[in-house]
C-alpha cells in the first residue's frame, strides 16, 4: 500500500504534505480511495492518531473527503488542482474568447484617479492606526447600496469579490459544513469552497438565477450557507429578476439561520435593475466588486452585511493584511465621484455584442444563454470535442469543466473582444462544433 501510493512521513504534517504531492502529481487521482487509517499507520510505523490528524488536515484543506466507514478519498475536484488550470492553450492565429476579461476600451484610464489618490496621501499619509475604510468611499458605497435597496449595514473593503466571500464564509462556517452554490458557476468559487474544508452543494439555475426548488432542496438537506450571483452570472449570464427574487426570498424566509452571500460583481456593466435578496436571513453579506467596470487590477470590493458578519470580517482582516490599500480606495473614490464610467453605455456595448451572438447561435439551432454581462454559455453534448473543433476552426473557448459540478457539459464564450464582424463566423463555428443543445435549465 505504501509503495503504490508513495505516502510517507512520520508526523501528521509530513503525511499530509506527501498526500498533497501525490494528488498534485497525479499519483493519486480525483475520487481515488486512500488507504484505511490503521493500515497506513501500520505501513508508516506511526500511531493511528497521527494519520487521523493528517487526514483531518487534508479534509480541512479541501484535498480529501471523509465518509466514516466508507473511508477517505481524494475529492472529485481537489483544491490543489484548481479549475483555473482547466484552460485551452491558444496557438498563434487563434482568437481567444475564453478569458472572461472586460474590454480594455471600456475601462476608464486610471492616471487621474491614481494621481488624485497620491495627492490625498501627501495631505494625509496612510499610517498605522487609521481607519481601515476610507470615510468617503464608505459614504459613496452606502449611498449606492441604498439606491439599490440593499439593507443598511456597515461597510468593509476587501480585495475583490472572492476575498470578501472567503472572509464571510470563514467567519461563520466550520470545516465539513455544506455550502449551496450555483451550478454551473464561478470556477474560482467552486475551488474556494472545498479549499476551506467546506462541502459544495450544486444548485441548478436558469436565465433568472437559482431555481427556488433547487435552493429549497439544498437548504432542507442541511446547507449552512447559500451564495447567489445577482447579475452577470459567470458563466451563464443569468440575472435575478423581480419574480425570481420574490420566490427566493420566500424560500430563504423559512431558513433564517442560513448564511446568505450575494455577489454583485456585475455592477457597472449591467443595465438590468438589482433585486437584492440580502437581509432575509439573520446572517448575510452583499459584495460589490470594482473589477469588471473599473479594471481587474484594482482588486477592490465593498462589502456590507449584518453587524456580526461585518465585525468578524473587519476583525479577522486586522489580524492579516490590516486593510486594503487606502491609495486604491482613494482612486476608487475619484472614479466614482467623477463618473469615470458611464454604466449605461458600457452595459449597452456588452449587451449589443452578447445579444447579437445569442441570437446568431439560436438562428443556427444552437441554444445559447447570456441574459446579462459579458459571457455566453452554450450547452454541448461533447464538451471536449467541441473545444477541440472550435480550436481547429480558429476560436479558443473556455471548457465548461471549469464551471461545473453536476451540470451538463457546455462552453463559455466572452464577447468583450468581439466585433460585429466576428458574430457570424464564431456562430458558424460553434454551430458546426456543438450542434443543437436544447434546454433553458443548466443541469
Amino acid at each position: 500500500m505504501l509503495g503504490a501510493y508513495g505516502i510517507e512521513g512520520r508526523r501528521a504534517m509530513d503525511i499530509a504534505a506527501s498526500v498533497e504531492q501525490a494528488v498534485a502529481s497525479g499519483r493519486l487521482e480525483p475520487g481515488q480511495l486512500l488507504p484505511p487509517l490503521r493500515e497506513l499507520a501500520t505501513d508508516l510505523g506511526v500511531n493511528p492518531n497521527t494519520v487521523a490528524a493528517a487526514y483531518r488536515t487534508l479534509r480541512d484543506r479541501g484535498v480529501i473527503e471523509t465518509a466514516g466507514r466508507r473511508g477517505s478519498r481524494v475529492r472529485p475536484r481537489p483544491a490543489i488542482t484548481a479549475r483555473e488550470s482547466i484552460r485551452t492553450d491558444v496557438p498563434d492565429g487563434v482568437r481567444n474568447v475564453s478569458n472572461g476579461n472586460p474590454d480594455p476600451a471600456l475601462l476608464p484610464p486610471l492616471g487621474d484617479a491614481l494621481a488624485a489618490a497620491a495627492r490625498h496621501n501627501e495631505e494625509r499619509p496612510g499610517l498605522y492606526g487609521q481607519e481601515a475604510v476610507d470615510p468617503e468611499l464608505a459614504r459613496l458605497a452606502r449611498a449606492a447600496f441604498d439606491a439599490d435597496g440593499v439593507p443598511d449595514g456597515r461597510i468593509a473593503v476587501v480585495s475583490g469579490s472572492l476575498d470578501g466571500i472567503e472572509r464571510v464564509l470563514a467567519a461563520h462556517l466550520r470545516p465539513g459544513d455544506a455550502v449551496a452554490i450555483e451550478d454551473p458557476g464561478w470556477g474560482a468559487l467552486l475551488d474556494l469552497v472545498p479549499a476551506l474544508g467546506l462541502r459544495p452543494v450544486p444548485v441548478a439555475l436558469d436565465d433568472e438565477g437559482p431555481l427556488p426548488d433547487e435552493v429549497e432542496r439544498a437548504l432542507r438537506e442541511g446547507a449552512k450557507a447559500l451564495v447567489v450571483t445577482a447579475r452577470a452570472q459567470n458563466p451563464t449570464g443569468a440575472a435575478v429578476g423581480a419574480g425570481r427574487a420574490r420566490e427566493l426570498r420566500a424560500v430563504l424566509a423559512s431558513y433564517p439561520s442560513v448564511l446568505f452571500v450575494e455577489d454583485d460583481h456585475g455592477h457597472g456593466i449591467v443595465d438590468l435593475p438589482l433585486h437584492p435578496l440580502a437581509g432575509v436571513t439573520d446572517s448575510w453579506a452583499f459584495v460589490r466588486s470594482t473589477s469588471k467596470a473599473y479594471g481587474p487590477d484594482l482588486r477592490l470590493a465593498v462589502l456590507t452585511g449584518d453587524a456580526a458578519t461585518v465585525d468578524r470580517v473587519l476583525g479577522r482582516q486586522r489580524l492579516g493584511p490590516g486593510w486594503v490599500s487606502r491609495l486604491l480606495q482613494r482612486a476608487v473614490v475619484h472614479l466614482w465621484s467623477t463618473g469615470a464610467v458611464d454604466a449605461r453605455a458600457v452595459s449597452l456595448a456588452y449587451g449589443r455584442r452578447r445579444d447579437a451572438l445569442v441570437e446568431a447561435l439560436r438562428s443556427r439551432g444552437v441554444e445559447a444563454h447570456g441574459r446579462s454581462g459579458m459571457n455566453v454559455w452554450v450547452s454541448v453534448p461533447d464538451e471536449t470535442g467541441a473545444v477541440a473543433r472550435l480550436l481547429h476552426a480558429g476560436w479558443a473557448v473556455a471548457p465548461g469543466a471549469r464551471f461545473r459540478l453536476a451540470a451538463a457539459p457546455g462552453v463559455r464564450l466572452t464577447v468583450s473582444g468581439m466585433s460585429d464582424d466576428d458574430i457570424g463566423p464564431v456562430a458558424d463555428a460553434v454551430a458546426s462544433a456543438a450542434g443543437p443543445a436544447p434546454g433553458r435549465r443548466y443541469d
